[in-house]
C-alpha cells in the first residue's frame, strides 16, 4: 500500500514537455508514476481535481542558513511551494568561524537575524556545522555553500590587503575541508567586507580547489550598475582560469542610465559558454534590489568594522568627504545612491532602533523632517549603529524580462528573513508564485510548462541536486500543488511576509508539510551534500 497518492491533478513534470493526465504515488520518499485510472490503495488520497501537480520548486538563492530551523524561515520558503533550497549565498555562510573574529562576522551577517545560535563558536569547519544542522528538525531541504565573507574573516579578518601564501594557504585548506563534507561550492559577495577586498587572483586559487570536487563557484559581482560587464568578465575569469563552475547571483542591471545592457550582459554569458565555460544564473523576478542600507557608503570607510564606519560618520568633515565620494560617479564602487537616482529611491525596510522610519524613502523622511537628505541617511546609520536594510529601486522591467528568457537563468528568492513579521523584500515570500503569475500568466513569456522546467529540472541540474527537480519513478517525493487559476504573490513592501495565494499542498519525502496556508508540524527535511566525483 502506497503511503501518499495524489490523483486527477494536471501532471506538470519539470521537464518542460505538455502536462499530462496521471495518479502520483509516494512510498519511502520516493515517487510512481500511475495511470490516472489507478485503483491501487493508499494511506492517505488526495484528490486534487483543478490543481496542477509540479516537482517541489527549487530555490538556487536562499540566505535560509541563518536563521535555519526557525518556523518562520521554513514557512517563507513552503508556502511558495519551495521544498528546497540552496544556502551561504553571496560571500555569507555560518561556517568556517574563527572564534577570535566571530565578532566582526556576525556583524557582517546582522541583516540576516537578530540572534545567532549559541554554539556558533563551533563552526570552526563545515564538518562541525552540520552536527549542529543534524540536531535541527527541518521540513524543507536544504544545500549549504562556503561564504566567501565568512572565509576570509577566518583567516585574516577585515584586513584591506591580499592574503599572504600562509593566510591563502589556510583559506584553501578550510575551503578543502567543507567540499570534502559535501559543500556545493564558494560565494562571494564583492560589495560585502572583507570580500569587495579580494581580487581575481585569490578567487581563482580558491575555486582551482572547487573544481577538483565539480563544485560551483556563485558570486554576488562586484558591480551590477555602471561596470556590470567588468564585473562579469572578472566571474567568468575565475571560471576560466580555475575550470570551476560559475554561477551570477540575482543577475540583474542596476541604474537608469545602464538600463538595455541586459542584452550585451547575455551575450557575454553565451560568448563565455562557447568557449567551454560553464555560467548559469539566477534572478529574483523584481525591479528592485534589497541588501544593508549601508552599502551606500564606500567599502574603504569599513577596514574597522561596520562600528569603525559609524564612528566616521560622527565627524563633520567625514560625512562631507562621504557624502562628495556618494554624489561622484567616479567613486569606484557600487553606488547604490546613484544606481536609484539619489535618496527617493532608497526605502528603509527595517532600521530597529528609529521603527518610525521604516516604510518610507530617505528621500521622503528628509522632507518630512525639513532635514539634508544625506544628514538623514547618517543619522539613520549612527542611530541604528549602522545595521539597518534598504530596498532599491533601481532595475527596468524590460531588463527583468530579458534576463529571465535566457535559457541559463532560473528564479532565485535572495530571501532574507529575520522574524515572523520583518518587513523585507516580499521576494522572501513571494517569488516562485510571482514568476508563474508574472512571467506565465500576465506577461506570457513561457507556458506553465516551461516556467516549472525553470523552478523545477533545471535548477536542481545547475545546483546538482540529484534525486529532485522531475517526478518520476524513483524520485525525490518532493511535490507541490497548486492552483494556477488563484496563485499569486500576495506579499509587497509595506506587507512582505504576506503568503501567496494558490499553495494548496507542499510534499517533501512524501509528507505533507504544508497546507490551509500553515506547517503541518511534519519534518521529513533533509541536509543534500553535494556527489563526490
Amino acid at each position: 500500500m502506497y503511503e501518499l497518492m495524489i490523483k486527477n491533478a494536471r501532471v506538470i513534470d519539470g521537464t518542460g514537455k505538455p502536462a499530462f493526465e496521471a495518479a502520483v504515488a509516494c512510498e519511502n520518499g520516493k515517487l510512481k508514476v500511475l495511470p490516472a485510472d489507478c485503483a491501487e490503495p493508499a494511506q492517505q488520497v488526495i484528490d486534487a481535481a483543478g490543481l496542477c501537480l509540479a516537482p517541489g520548486f527549487i530555490d538556487p538563492h536562499s540566505h535560509g542558513d541563518v536563521p535555519l530551523g526557525k518556523k518562520f524561515n521554513s514557512v517563507s520558503k513552503l508556502s511558495q511551494g519551495i521544498t528546497t533550497h540552496v544556502t551561504g549565498q553571496c560571500g555569507f555562510s555560518m561556517f568556517p568561524v574563527n572564534p577570535q573574529n566571530m565578532k566582526l562576522m556576525q556583524d557582517g551577517m546582522s541583516i540576516f537575524t537578530d540572534s545567532f545560535p549559541k554554539e556558533m563558536e563551533t563552526f570552526t569547519s563545515f564538518e562541525n556545522y552540520l552536527k549542529y544542522v543534524n540536531t535541527l528538525k527541518l521540513p524543507e531541504n536544504v544545500k549549504f555553500n562556503v561564504g566567501h565573507v565568512s572565509l576570509r574573516i577566518a583567516a585574516m579578518g577585515f584586513e584591506n590587503r591580499k592574503p599572504t601564501p600562509q593566510e591563502l594557504d589556510h583559506m584553501k585548506s578550510m575551503m578543502r575541508e567543507a567540499m570534502e563534507h559535501g559543500a556545493i561550492g564558494l560565494s562571494s559577495g564583492l560589495i560585502y567586507i572583507p570580500s569587495v577586498y579580494a581580487d581575481v587572483d585569490e578567487f581563482a586559487e580558491l575555486c582551482k580547489v572547487v573544481a577538483e570536487y565539480d563544485g560551483l563557484y556563485t558570486t554576488h559581482m562586484r558591480n551590477e550598475g555602471d561596470e556590470v560587464l567588468k564585473s562579469l568578465a572578472e566571474a567568468i575569469e575565475v571560471g576560466r582560469r580555475s575550470g570551476c563552475r560559475v554561477h551570477i547571483s540575482h543577475l540583474k542591471v542596476c541604474g537608469k542610465k545602464n538600463w538595455g545592457m541586459s542584452k550585451q550582459v547575455l551575450e557575454a554569458i553565451h560568448k563565455a559558454q562557447q568557449e567551454g565555460i560553464r555560467v548559469s544564473a539566477d534572478q529574483y523576478p523584481y525591479t528592485a534590489s534589497m541588501t544593508h542600507l549601508n552599502v551606500c557608503i564606500p567599502p574603504k570607510y569599513f577596514t574597522k568594522g561596520i562600528p569603525g564606519m559609524v564612528e566616521m560618520l560622527k565627524d563633520p568633515a567625514m560625512r562631507e568627504q562621504i557624502k562628495r565620494e556618494m554624489m561622484d560617479p567616479a567613486t569606484g564602487f557600487e553606488n547604490q545612491y546613484l544606481n536609484c537616482g539619489g535618496f527617493d529611491g532608497v526605502f528603509v525596510s527595517r532600521c530597529a532602533e528609529t521603527p518610525e522610519y521604516e516604510g518610507m524613502t530617505i528621500g521622503e523622511a528628509a522632507r518630512k523632517h525639513n532635514m539634508d537628505d544625506f544628514d538623514v541617511f547618517f543619522d539613520l546609520m549612527i542611530r541604528n549603529k549602522g545595521v539597518a536594510s534598504a530596498i532599491y529601486f533601481c532595475m527596468d522591467e524590460q531588463d527583468v524580462f530579458n534576463i529571465i528568457r535566457d535559457p541559463s537563468v532560473v528564479p532565485g528568492t535572495d530571501g532574507i528573513v529575520k522574524s515572523e513579521k520583518e518587513r523585507a523584500h516580499p521576494r522572501a515570500y513571494g517569488t516562485m508564485p510571482r514568476a508563474i503569475n508574472y512571467f506565465v500568466k500576465e506577461q506570457k513569456l513561457f507556458t506553465l510548462e516551461e516556467m516549472i522546467h525553470k523552478m523545477t529540472q533545471l535548477p536542481a541540474q545547475l545546483e546538482m541536486i540529484d534525486g529532485k527537480g522531475v517526478i518520476a519513478d524513483g524520485m525525490d517525493a518532493d511535490l507541490v500543488l497548486f492552483n494556477y487559476d488563484t496563485i499569486r504573490d500576495t506579499a509587497d513592501f509595506l506587507e512582505s511576509s504576506r503568503l501567496a495565494d494558490g499553495i494548496e499542498y507542499v510534499i517533501v519525502g512524501g509528507q505533507v508539510v504544508y497546507h490551509d496556508k500553515q506547517l503541518t508540524g511534519a519534518t521529513p527535511g533533509k541536509v543534500v551534500l553535494h556527489h563526490q566525483k
